[in-house]
């Protein structure tokens, strides 16, 4: 099966775009179709994903209007292509469409680096396709394309990092895609969005992986007691380790430079606050708490928690 139809159309009163191409069809993917449906954002929505199982439920939650099991076929006339899976497929995704990106359209995608996805997708935009890579921050534990929701970018950040150079209606108009989708924008150089992402999103999951396999590598007993007798910390730390796990290996792979350092920052602050427990140093454990607590305070103002 190359193509497949699906009975529903996207609203059209007023959309963006007349065909907006979704290569991954996951929580991102799926959640983009319901947030571009909700807009009337796009005239047609096609979809791509490898899996068979995929593609058919996409057709059956009426994800998408037309659904293609080669990605090159999915993008053939589109006016936007966003990539939405994970960054290690990047390269190939970008060597199989470049033929097929009209031109005038804009390639864009979701991926939670950004550095990597210039170096792999760059060199496979053709002249003439504006390429505006982007970030949604926002997300849950869960995956596939039942797991998606059209609400999921209200409220939340999606970072754009245009190379030098980027058509600037280009990003205009994915700055009115997002805010239509529901999210706040910022424009920022890839260098700096893939060190604050290392601190502000890829180091916890980082930490949370961690603590959870600690675990997992527990007697039997002990890890009963502690599944029995799990407190909201290490209920928090579970619900993000159940997070996509080939999503997250990529992102550590091709973020590798920002979350080495930020991780050496982490160790050398947790070798700080292991010796002021050993030696009881309760100022210095409660001046840290009260600047952590007001980190949480500006979170919640922010209305990001």
């Amino acid at each position: 099966m190359s193509t497949q139809k699906s009975p529903q159309k996207s609203p059209n009163t007023n959309p963006q775009f007349d065909r907006v191409a979704l290569i991954g069809l996951g929580l991102i993917g799926s959640s983009l179709s319901h947030a571009i449906r909700r807009g009337g954002l796009a005239k047609h929505i096609a979809g791509h994903a490898r899996s068979e199982r995929t593609r058919a439920k996409a057709v059956e939650l009426r994800l998408v209007d037309s659904i293609h099991a080669d990605p090159a076929s999915a993008v053939k006339d589109a006016d936007l292509v966003i990539i939405c899976s994970p960054v290690g497929t990047y390269a190939e995704i970008g060597a199989a469409i470049r033929g097929s990106l009209k031109p005038g359209a804009i390639l864009s995608d979701v991926g939670s680096v950004k550095q990597a996805v210039i170096r792999d997708l760059g060199p496979n935009v053709p002249d003439g396709v504006h390429f505006v890579p982007g970030h949604p921050i926002a997300g849950t534990e869960h995956s596939g394309p039942e797991s998606g929701f059209a609400t999921l970018f209200d409220g939340r950040w999606c970072i754009l990092t245009p190379p030098p150079g980027t058509d600037a209606a280009a990003t205009d108009k994915m700055i009115a895609f997002w805010r239509a989708c529901g999210s706040q924008v910022e424009v920022m150089e890839a260098g700096h969005h893939d060190k604050t992402l290392a601190i502000t999103s890829h180091l916890p999951h980082l930490i949370a992986y961690t603590i959870v396999g600690t675990v997992a590598d527990l007697e039997d007993a002990t890890q009963s007691e502690v599944i029995k007798f799990s407190a909201s910390g290490f209920r928090d730390f579970t619900r993000i380790a159940a997070s996509d796990p080939v999503m997250w290996r990529d992102v550590f792979l091709n973020n590798r430079d920002a979350v080495l350092e930020m991780l050496g920052r982490f160790a050398e602050d947790l070798t700080a606050l292991q010796r002021a427990i050993r030696w009881g140093e309760g100022d210095k454990l409660e001046a840290l708490f009260t600047r952590t607590r007001a980190i949480r305070r500006g979170i919640i103002d922010a209305k990001q928690a």
